[in-house]
């Protein structure tokens, strides 16, 4: 019958494409395969390029690097790791999640995730500016640090749930007190307007008798819910402005004292008769004056007067003496060092008991130090217009932006108070659950979103991320986890919990951010059916190998033992020529025997039990008595240098160094004695060992290719072999977890390098 052809060799190597996958992610993800790395899009942009290839490390902390050197190890040997670590100019945790991806090569995924809310809390505690939440029953749901502290209350207090001093109250800038109902809160909720820049007085009860008043501007802005037209939140910013205030009194003080100093020091006193001319002595009036009593008698005063201001002041007293009316205006009146000064003057009649007039009684007023008073008020009242409208102008950005930023975020933000009811929730989170911000606002979030597991099972409160960091204010971070759409379905989602505290270092309440995982799931899910189809495949390939390998021997023994009948009978009979086809023949038999011995034995890589220590000094005495006739017939030398103990199994490592040594051996150069030797240092967790050899050495584009199957470099009657004894040790030390490679001159020798690991922790030497 004729021979049937194998089987066809799987393919599933070739059909899955793991690079699109991980490209496509939007979270870093780097590829670890000995002394290469390979970087996703989101991995180069947030970590940078590598300084070098495979010098991976450098783009992390250097308190980050070593952590991650010792996960990839433990990935490497088949683990999947977790670990929590920093990412350059970040003070936030990120998850790393290490996962072996093959042979020599591990999966290192990085979530990495900003808080926007934890930004904006401290840009309003940085300005000073008071910030607070209320429902619209008026009931206080959140206040961020400055406006518990400018309002001398806790969070706690503010909500009811502690005991605040009934002497707490509010008053307007006159002293009264300032009703409920007039609050700038509850004008904003019943008209649905901002109310912006009221003064009101916050008393606070002093540890005495003695109350501080603290004065704040205050801005009320309503907050809708999409799709409404009444408010059901307001939000609340005030700064302090008590120091304004002060100073405002203070300038009032000041003008008054101003005005009390000119009453007592300045005022000119002067008395004219009924028909109003200045008669006898006016000592005022000639102090201030220099004129002499004939001087100004009669209408001689007017001659003191500017002359541009005579005509006005005279017909000015003219009419309040013909009509009786009291006497009131201005002019500017020379000083007797020639200086005009402006002046009030005021003057009444004194009725005698008949009604006429007996006499005029007036005053003049200087009016400089009142003037220079009202000039310096209004700069110093201009100056505090200036940083009222300054300050109400960043107190309008800051606002803008802190909405700006909870609106437009693509993330889920909501957050919670101490018992766990929802205080705010941003259009995202409601988008991604379906429910309304009126819906998820007030409701205990447990119970509406987080209540089961994604297969039905019930999540009980105790195990709850989000309610676990009410309790110990410890911040949290979930990378797998479900809430409930209002539909009914799950969402697979991300979230990070960071809890709120008060002045007095309670814990408050948390702010919950969270993304929709569904497609890095989805990805997820297809990256680990591929990994297992790939791990499959290397299945069946080995044993493709080892069956084929195998089959092959019964055939080339029936061809050997004939070949081999027929040299016995037959040599010396045939002609020369006949004698010469059986040698071939029979060499080449042996050589495929060899062939597939060699093949047998690269099927059986990975087949051995479980690893245990081996001390790498017995592996070498092992292989150099394995090559101790090739020492003899070369007159070669051997040494090492190797007492650390590796996690292994005794015989591939023996058959490792005794292929190394070997090649050492054979490769050497005429007329050179071989002279071979094997060193050892530890590096972290592994040891690397190189195996040095004075030979041939091998050119730099052949260094990858000696390492695969069946590759000759030399022809066969120089140097004897099948080319499979590299692949041979590449393939056991990978499956050790560790690396193969070489380095050489061509004409002074080579040196293979390789890596193996340490006992792991808690093993003992045997």
């Amino acid at each position: 019958m004729p021979e049937q052809a194998p089987p066809p060799l799987p393919d599933a190597l070739a059909q899955v494409d793991l690079v699109p996958l991980l490209a496509a992610l939007p979270d870093p993800v780097l590829l670890l395969g000995g002394e290469a790395a390979w970087l996703n899009a989101a991995a180069l942009e947030r970590l940078g390029e590598l300084p070098a290839p495979g010098a991976w490390q450098a783009l992390f902390p250097p308190d980050t690097a070593p952590l991650l050197a010792r996960a990839v190890q433990r990935a490497a040997a088949g683990e999947t790791v977790r670990e929590s670590v920093l990412l350059p100019g970040s003070q936030a945790p990120t998850l790393a999640t290490l996962t072996p991806a093959g042979p020599g090569r591990v999966l290192l995924h990085l979530r990495d995730t900003r808080h926007p809310l934890e930004v904006a809390e401290e840009l309003m505690d940085g300005l000073g500016l008071g910030m607070l939440v209320q429902a619209k029953g008026g009931g206080v749901l959140a206040a961020n640090a400055a406006g518990q502290d400018l309002l001398g209350l806790s969070l706690a207090q503010m909500t009811g749930q502690a005991p605040a001093d009934t002497r707490w109250h509010l008053i307007h800038p006159d002293g009264q007190p300032f009703p409920q109902e007039t609050l700038p809160t509850a004008l904003a909720l019943q008209t649905g307007e901002a109310v912006r820049d009221v003064l009101l007085g916050v008393v606070v009860p002093g540890a005495g008798e003695a109350d501080e008043t603290r004065w704040l501007k205050v801005t009320a802005l309503p907050r809708r819910a999409p799709g409404t037209t009444r408010p059901k939140q307001v939000t609340t910013v005030f700064a302090d402005v008590t120091g304004e205030r002060r100073l405002r009194q203070q300038m009032q003080a000041s003008e008054e004292r101003y005005r009390s100093l000119v009453e007592a020091t300045s005022q000119i006193v002067w008395v004219t008769s009924a028909g109003g001319e200045l008669l006898g002595e006016q000592p005022t009036w000639a102090a201030f004056t220099g004129q002499t009593e004939a001087e100004y008698r009669g209408s001689g005063w007017v001659e003191a007067v500017h002359p541009d201001d005579r005509a006005g002041a005279l017909a000015a007293w003219q009419q309040a003496v013909q009509s009786r009316i009291p006497y009131q205006t201005e002019y500017r009146l020379r000083r007797a060092d020639g200086v005009y000064v402006p002046m009030q003057a005021r003057g009444v009649a004194v009725v005698n008991a008949d009604g006429s007039v007996r006499e005029w009684v007036g005053v003049n007023e200087d009016l400089s130090a009142v003037k220079a008073a009202e000039d310096h008020l209004r700069a110093l009242n201009a100056t505090l217009e200036e940083r009222v409208a300054d300050r109400t102008r960043e107190l309008a950005d800051l606002t803008r932006f802190s909405t700006l930023l909870l609106t437009a975020a693509g993330e889920g933000i909501f957050g919670l108070d101490a018992s766990g009811r929802t205080t705010f929730a941003n259009p995202a989170a409601a988008r991604l659950l379906g429910h309304s911000v009126e819906r998820l606002i007030g409701s205990v979030q447990h119970a509406l979103i987080h209540h089961h597991h994604a297969d039905g099972r019930e999540y009980a409160l105790a195990d709850c991320p989000v309610h676990q960091t009410l309790q110990d204010g410890q911040p949290r971070r979930c990378e797998a986890d479900v809430f409930w759409h209002a539909q009914g379905h799950p969402v697979p989602v991300a979230y990070v919990v960071s809890p709120t505290h008060g002045p007095d270092g309670r814990v408050t309440g948390a702010v919950v951010m969270f993304q929709d995982v569904t497609e890095r799931v989805r990805a997820q899910t297809a990256l680990e059916q591929a990994m297992a189809n790939l791990e499959r495949s290397n299945r069946e390939l080995e044993q493709f190998a080892y069956v084929a390998s195998h089959d092959l021997q019964e055939p080339l023994r029936t061809v050997g033992s004939y070949a081999e009948l027929l040299a016995r009978r037959y040599r010396g009979q045939l002609d020369p020529r006949a004698d010469q086809y059986l040698d071939f023949m029979q060499d080449a038999v042996e050589r495929m025997r060899g062939l597939i011995q060699d093949l047998l034995g690269f099927a059986r890589v990975g087949r051995f039990g479980e690893p245990q220590p081996v001390p790498l000094e017995g592996v070498l005495r092992q292989a150099a008595q394995n090559v101790q006739g090739a020492l003899q017939a070369s007159g070669g030398t051997l040494t090492w240098d190797t007492p650390q103990t590796v996690w292994g199994h005794p015989g591939l490592l023996v058959q490792v160094f005794t292929n190394l040594i070997g090649n050492g051996l054979k490769f050497c150069r005429e007329g050179v004695p071989p002279r071979v030797a094997v060193t050892a240092c530890v590096e972290g967790q592994q040891v690397h060992l190189g195996v040095r050899d004075n030979g041939i050495g091998i050119a730099a584009e052949y260094h990858e290719r000696v390492f695969a199957i069946f590759q000759r470099l030399n022809r066969r009657e120089a140097y004897p072999g099948n080319g499979m004894g590299l692949a041979i040790c590449r393939k056991i030390v990978e499956q050790h977890g560790g690396t193969l490679s070489l380095t050489s001159t061509p004409g002074e020798g080579t040196t293979f390098h390789l890596t193996l690991p340490l006992l792991p922790p808690g093993r003992s030497t045997p």
